[in-house]
């Protein structure tokens, strides 16, 4: 493959325009570009194209649309992290308090607990690795008084990352009483039922920290969207195919778990109103489709 040349800003406002972009304000645009890559803002502008192998745009496209969906996926972005840092916290605080009482203040060093040895080998190995690198007030307290001790589950799992308590719950043996009191507690009766939507909401927790893009994606990762007996409201009939695969029904679970952990939280009520505040926004292209807000979950 031929390596391209780079553009100017210049340039690459005249290649867009070549191909049938239009703008309403070039000096603006300009700014944009400048602190905004063309490549990170080219998610955003994709299906705006008719032709995908000439990259030829389809009548009316507007760079400022573009920014308009650039801005609103970053809203929505951040709304999004209040969600998880809920999740986060109550899924540590759940683990640490009933495997803590069940199985002593190292559980987490038991392989007992631990079906899959392998796993729990790179489980362990991850979390002595945030153990070592962590700058914690109370971690590096431990670290100077007791220097020979392993730290308690209380210390450790609270500076472990979503992705590392994801992991170590799901290689708990399902046998164990405390991996469904955790899943109770978050609101779910099945121990599969919370693994699978935390492996999504990682994965979006992910693409989040990356200041990745939201808008328009296919999610890699989809959580299960039948559970048994919801103890809060969640959806009556099937979804659409469509908002499976984009990020509407991993954002759903998102909701169901906040519920349950924050039953005052405001995560809905501003998804809700940063819709309401851009009426263009073809909000589809994440999921949200006809009625949505008419569901037991989100109205």
């Amino acid at each position: 493959m031929a390596h391209k040349e780079p553009y100017t800003i210049a340039n690459q406002i005249q290649l867009l325009k070549s191909r049938g972009m239009l703008f309403r304000n070039e000096i603006t645009a300009s700014h944009f570009l400048a602190n905004i890559s063309y490549y990170r803002l080219k998610g955003y502008w994709w299906d705006m194209q008719l032709d995908f192998s000439k990259h030829k745009f389809h009548p009316n496209s507007y760079f400022e649309d573009v920014i308009d969906r650039y801005n609103f996926d970053r809203h929505l972005r951040l709304i999004l992290f209040d969600a998880i840092e809920r999740i986060e916290i109550a899924l540590r605080t759940q683990m640490i308090y009933h495997l803590s009482l069940s199985y002593g203040s190292l559980w987490y060093q038991d392989a007992n607990l631990f079906p899959n040895t392998i796993i729990h080998a790179k489980n362990l190995t991850s979390l002595m690795k945030e153990f070592g690198y962590s700058q914690e007030v109370f971690i590096v307290d431990h670290k100077r008084r007791f220097p020979n001790d392993d730290p308690e589950s209380w210390k450790l799992l609270e500076i472990a990352s979503l992705g590392t308590l994801s992991k170590i719950y799901k290689s708990l043996g399902h046998h164990l009483p405390e991996k469904a009191k955790i899943a109770n507690g978050l609101g779910l009766n099945l121990h599969n039922e919370l693994s699978s939507w935390l492996e999504a909401i990682v994965y979006v927790r992910n693409i989040i920290a990356h200041h990745s893009r939201l808008w328009s994606r296919n999610m890699v990762k989809r959580p299960v969207e039948s559970i048994r007996n919801p103890k809060g409201n969640w959806f009556d009939k099937p979804l659409d195919p469509l908002q499976t695969k984009r990020p509407f029904l991993i954002i759903s679970t998102m909701i169901y778990l906040c519920d349950k952990v924050t039953p005052n939280h405001q995560v809905k009520s501003k998804i809700i109103k940063l819709i309401q505040e851009n009426p263009t926004i073809q909000i589809h292209k994440l999921g949200f489709l006809k009625d949505w807000d008419k569901t037991t979950l989100w109205k």
